[in-house]
C-alpha cells in the first residue's frame, strides 16, 4: 500500500494516540508525546465523524485532565495544533490549554519566550489570482497550505501558485462555496522552502531543479484543474503582483 507523507504522519499520530489510550487504560499517566498525540488524534477523529471546527476543538480539550498526565506535562503542553480534515476541507485546529491546570504564559517551565515585535510583519511579493470552486460542496483552505496543492476541484492557474500560500495569518482559512469565484492573494512560502506532505505533489525543496515542472506533471496526471496552464510568471517578474503590501493581520 502506497501512502503519502501526510497519510504516514496521520498513521504515526494514530499509533502514538493508541499507545496513550492503552497506557491510560492501565492506570498510567501520560508523558508529553502521548498527551499531544491523544489530543490531536481526538480532534482529527471528531472532524472525520462530521464535527464542526468548534466541536472538534472542544473534543480535544475534553479528552484529558490534569490527573491523566505526569507532573509538569500540563505546564509544557499548553497548546496543540493539528491539521484536521473536515467535510468542507482541511483546517488548522488550535487547542489551547488542552490538559487544563497548566500555566499558559511565561511562567510555565520550558515555555518559549517571544520577543515583542517592534513593527507589524508584512506580506511581500503578493500575487492575486481568481479561484473558482467547481465542486458541489464548500471547500476551505488554511493559511499555510501550499496553494498549488489545494483541492483539485478548485480552478486557477496552478503554475502561478507554485511555491505560494494564502496571504493570511496562521490558522485563518479561506472558504469557497460551490460555484463561487474569489480573488485570492498569495505570498511566497518562506524559510527553507521545503514542502512535505499536503497532496504529495512536491515532497521536497520547492526550488530544486525541475521540481516545479515535475509537480505540474503530477498535478495534471491526477486531474487537478488549472494544472495544464503553463503560467506566465517568471522568477523576478512582478507584473502579476499586487502593487501594495498587506500587514500580517489583514486578509
Amino acid at each position: 500500500m502506497r501512502l503519502t507523507p501526510s497519510e504516514r504522519d496521520r498513521l504515526l499520530l494514530f499509533t502514538t494516540a493508541e499507545l496513550a489510550r492503552a497506557r491510560r487504560a492501565r492506570g498510567l499517566r501520560l508523558n508529553v508525546p502521548e498527551t499531544t498525540a491523544l489530543v490531536a488524534d481526538t480532534v482529527c477523529e471528531a472532524a472525520r465523524d462530521g464535527a464542526r471546527l468548534t466541536e472538534a476543538m472542544a473534543a480535544g480539550r475534553r479528552v484529558l485532565g490534569p490527573d491523566d498526565v505526569l507532573p509538569g506535562v500540563a505546564d509544557v503542553v499548553t497548546r496543540v495544533e493539528v491539521e484536521a480534515v473536515f467535510d468542507d476541507g482541511t483546517r488548522l485546529v488550535v487547542v489551547s490549554d488542552p490538559v487544563g491546570g497548566g500555566h499558559d504564559g511565561e511562567d510555565a517551565p520550558g515555555a518559549v519566550l517571544h520577543e515583542t515585535p517592534t513593527e507589524e510583519l508584512e506580506f511581500t511579493d503578493l500575487l492575486s489570482l481568481p479561484v473558482t470552486n467547481t465542486s458541489t460542496v464548500p471547500i476551505s483552505v488554511t493559511s499555510h497550505f501550499h496553494f498549488f496543492e489545494v483541492n483539485p476541484r478548485l480552478r486557477f492557474d496552478r503554475a502561478l501558485a507554485y511555491g505560494r500560500r494564502a496571504a493570511l495569518p496562521a490558522g485563518v482559512a479561506l472558504r469557497f462555496d460551490p460555484g463561487q469565484t474569489r480573488q485570492v492573494e498569495l505570498t511566497p512560502i518562506a524559510g527553507e522552502r521545503v514542502v512535505i506532505g499536503f497532496a504529495g505533489l512536491v515532497d521536497g525543496h520547492l526550488d530544486a531543479p525541475g521540481a516545479r515542472e515535475k509537480a505540474l506533471e503530477r498535478a495534471h496526471a491526477c486531474g487537478y484543474l488549472g494544472s495544464g496552464q503553463a503560467g506566465s510568471e517568471k522568477p523576478g517578474d512582478a507584473s502579476h503582483h499586487s502593487s501594495t503590501e498587506h500587514p500580517e493581520g489583514q486578509s
